[in-house]
């Protein structure tokens, strides 16, 4: 076991603190709230995780009661998974295996209410991209519409009156088999609302995945869902502000971010960036990341003068939800498979416009001249210099 895999979560160390009054203050501090509210779960749904050795959890948010509406309460799911079996076996047997596994924690959040359910990237296959071999990942490669993943979470879907969010490998046969990296929007009715392809594509380390698609071109839609207005910000556009800014401006009310991050790389960024965007947008954010190590049969290489290697490193699992408010909910483990569900008031996103303005004090129109002017060959930075 790695020095990476002996910290099961950054909460785990809180716990052995012997002073209640220090974990109650670094709660305060790290999460935007002392108390955790936890949210009651079924003892099946306990007796399962212990079983299964599933990180489950759950968690409330709540907001200040209106006269004018009705309390709109949402219960939202995020699960993290590991692949199941090696990447030596075929492509059918791999997406198999993890359909039947996530399968299980899809009918545990059915059986808890869930209502808007999502997955992490390219959930239904090891996270291939960057071994820069086109076969057999391609292989993985479905139509969003009506591929077999499609269809099997469909079935969950009208099972459980859930919508589901699944980041699939697209392959867009009518536009000459290109691929893409898809978040596909599957309504309570089992059919597909929409679908939306990552804006921004890392050249970063192992992670240089435009060998496989490139950046999308979907914009920044919204779906309108029996629940609620989502959107989803895959994986690297997290690092984008204007990315989430524009998720908000289209009007959701919560935005997931479906990744698959390494620990080497990101994870002092993981905590903070969807939290931030949570406040900067009075939006909720929903982190889903990949969990576990995976090892692939060929090496290679990331151009960063390391030796070749198998692996990406450690993906390190963490998943959280944060509020317009800057509260957030403890993170899933770092090393198990888990499903984080959050009870939300989402009256609490207009509190948060109400109380600190954001949005009504920001200066659209002042950024987008300013953009403008920045994309034009003749631009000049608006550096002022003494004369």
């Amino acid at each position: 076991m790695s020095d990476l895999d002996i910290i099961t979560s950054v909460e785990s160390i809180i716990e052995k603190l012997p002073s209640e009054k220090d974990k109650t203050e670094i709660k305060r501090i790290l999460y935007g709230r002392s108390e955790e509210y936890p949210l009651k779960l079924r003892k099946s749904t306990e007796e399962f995780a212990k079983v299964n050795n599933f990180d489950i959890s759950g968690y409330i948010f709540t907001a200040a009661p209106e006269d004018c509406r009705p309390r709109r309460i949402v219960k939202v799911g995020a699960i993290q998974n590991s692949i199941a079996i090696p990447t030596t076996a075929s492509v059918v047997a791999q997406r198999n295996a993890i359909l039947e596994k996530v399968g299980k924690l899809i009918d545990i959040a059915g059986e808890e209410g869930v209502n808007i359910l999502c997955l992490q990237e390219a959930f239904n296959m090891p996270f291939a991209f960057c071994t820069r071999e086109k076969q057999p990942w391609c292989e993985f490669a479905e139509s969003a519409e009506d591929g077999p993943t499609t269809k099997v979470l469909s079935e969950y879907c009208r099972k459980y009156d859930m919508v589901i969010i699944s980041s699939i490998l697209e392959r867009d046969e009518n536009h000459g088999d290109v691929l893409w990296n898809t978040a596909v929007v599957i309504s309570q009715t089992g059919n597909v609302i929409g679908k939306h392809r990552k804006n921004h594509i890392p050249r970063v380390g192992d992670f240089n995945e435009s060998t496989y698609y490139m950046e999308g071109n979907t914009g920044h839609p919204v779906f309108q869902t029996k629940y609620g207005n989502i959107a989803i910000n895959i994986c690297y556009g997290r690092h984008h502000p204007q990315n989430w800014m524009m998720f908000g401006i289209n009007g959701a009310e919560i935005v997931f971010n479906p990744s698959a991050t390494v620990g080497e790389l990101s994870e002092p960024l993981w905590g903070i960036e969807a939290r931030n965007a949570a406040i900067a947008n009075s939006y909720f954010t929903c982190g889903i990341n990949r969990v576990g190590t995976e090892e692939f049969p060929h090496a290679f290489t990331s151009g960063d003068k390391k030796p070749a290697h198998k692996s990406f490193g450690h993906f390190y699992g963490s998943s959280y939800i944060a509020a317009p408010d800057g509260s957030r909910t403890p993170g899933l483990s770092r090393i198990q498979d888990g499903l984080l569900i959050v009870e939300m008031d989402l009256n609490l996103c207009r509190q948060v416009k109400d109380k600190w303005g954001f949005r009504m004090t920001q200066r659209l129109g002042l950024y987008a001249e300013s953009l403008t002017n920045a994309t034009q060959d003749s631009y000049e930075p608006q550096i002022i210099k003494e004369k």
